[in-house]
């Protein structure tokens, strides 16, 4: 059985906005770049256009006002395993939180997967019970998507469809 191909806006078009920061569209090739986007008042860097990546740090330089010290890498880079829970990630100047921690994930937190070469990332919209919503960009026709929130025994993990290694967060 084949999957569906979900009909896409043109490349570049706007899918979603959040806080103000728009969400736009990559296209089906989830690994192809359409250039770099840098922030035109002061020259930094968001990243490649329209991948997750740069969505993630527009959204964190516009709505949240944070400039991450290290302007380089993949999504999967963003969460360091060497580094315990709830330490500073100095390359990103962000709290870092394992899946799976006692610390639940917040609004406006990173979710940092790494199931894929290069990984991805999303911005946590909602939290609720047992449910938490994201906004990403450069997933073909998903802006926003739903996981699952479990908690046990004061421990939170988000799965399904996709199990993040852990969250970034500004305090």
């Amino acid at each position: 059985m084949s999957k569906s191909i979900p009909k896409l806006k043109p490349v570049g078009s706007k899918t979603h906005r959040y806080f103000d920061v728009s969400v736009y569209e990559n296209g089906i090739d989830q690994d192809r770049s359409h250039g770099r986007h840098f922030r035109s008042t002061d020259d930094y860097y968001y990243g490649q256009k329209w991948q997750c990546v740069e969505f993630v740090k527009r959204f964190y330089a516009e709505a949240m006002n944070h400039r991450m010290p290290h302007p380089w890498g993949h999504a999967r880079d963003f969460f360091d395993t060497d580094l315990e829970q709830g330490q500073l990630n100095p390359r990103r100047g962000l709290l870092q939180y394992r899946n799976g921690s006692n610390r639940c994930p917040e609004v406006h937190d990173i979710l940092v997967f790494s199931d894929t070469k290069h990984g991805h990332l999303a911005i946590v919209a909602g939290v609720y019970e047992s449910t938490i919503e994201i906004v990403q960009q450069n997933i073909p026709g998903k802006p926003v998507e739903t996981f699952f929130l479990q908690r046990t025994d004061m421990l939170f993990f988000i799965h399904s469809p996709r199990q993040p290694d852990g969250w970034l967060r500004k305090e």
